[in-house]
């Protein structure tokens, strides 16, 4: 038993730093799934990592960084969202202090939350018990939002770049707005026109591109539907399926004149936010199920 759980805590220090890291490199946010497949190829795994648990059937070493990245969350490291992992400052900060460093930190720091929230003082054993009960709970829901959003993601890489116009004006709608789609064919330019009254008289006049496929939507771009953004209250939203470059990020903060840069996980985040406010016809377009789970205490 103590092997098992010292090769589990080594295991451990190497998964929680290599997963910090993946985020670090990537911007600071990515879909769980994509963290865990980033993780995998740069963490030497031997078949006991690789091999599955006898009670739950699931694989050892991603149950691992599961279970330990609860730790982190706590500490202020990262930010687990609808299935996307956000590293934070703190968290990047924190790397410096190594793998193992950073382990004992983020444990240190789920102790004293999980002391804090205790209503009675327990035995060390029953705490120890305890603590592993409220992080499988934390680990499911994390697992069933990760599993969501990845079904989501492949129906939504499923469609085609006309499909997926069509899905983004569905959210607009949703959100108040009167949508104009330009016709299927034409290349370039503004992909959706959205006014906030059926004439289009009424601020802000909202100017949307679309990008739909897996390579990043460059500065270039972005500068582009800026150039578009000619009259007072003309607004910009860009919505790429592949996400954008730093330098495309960087243009869009800096830019004087309004432009949102929406990816796949944020549109799938406002599409769950406004979904009740859609029209069966387009709530069809990417059918939802929503489902009630016992939120884990904070």
């Amino acid at each position: 038993m103590g092997r098992s759980l010292s090769r589990t805590h080594a295991l451990a220090v190497k998964l929680l730093f290599a997963a910090l890291q993946v985020l670090k490199e990537k911007g600071g946010e990515l879909p769980g799934r994509e963290v865990f497949e980033e993780v995998e190829k740069r963490v030497e795994l031997d078949e006991w990592a690789r091999g599955q648990l006898p009670k739950s059937g699931y694989v050892r070493w991603e149950s691992v960084l599961h279970f330990y990245s609860i730790d982190a969350v706590k500490a202020g490291f990262l930010i687990k969202k609808n299935g996307v992992w956000y590293l934070t400052p703190e968290g990047e900060k924190a790397l410096s202090l190594g793998d193992v460093g950073l382990l004992d930190a983020a444990r240190a720091a789920y102790r004293e939350w999980h002391t804090k929230h205790l209503e009675d003082t327990p035995e060390p054993e029953a705490e120890e018990t305890k603590q592993y009960s409220d992080k499988g709970a934390m680990v499911t829901l994390q697992r069933i939002q990760e599993i969501a959003l990845e079904g989501i993601t492949k129906y939504i890489s499923s469609k085609d770049g006309y499909e997926f116009q069509d899905l983004v004006a569905a959210l607009l709608r949703g959100m108040g707005y009167y949508t104009r789609v330009s016709p299927r064919g034409r290349d370039g330019g503004v992909d959706i026109v959205a006014y906030r009254d059926p004439l289009g008289t009424e601020s802000p006049r909202i100017k949307v591109q679309v990008k739909h496929r897996e390579q990043q939507a460059t500065v270039q771009q972005v500068r582009e539907l800026m150039g578009l953004l000619q009259k007072d209250g003309d607004v910009g939203i860009f919505v790429s399926t592949g996400g954008f470059t730093p330098d495309a990020k960087g243009a869009a903060l800096g830019s004087q004149v309004h432009i949102e840069l929406v990816d796949l996980p944020r549109f799938i985040e406002l599409w769950r936010d406004f979904y009740h406010k859609l029209t069966d016809e387009d709530r069809n377009r990417l059918p939802l199920i929503p489902v009630d789970f016992l939120e884990p205490s904070d």
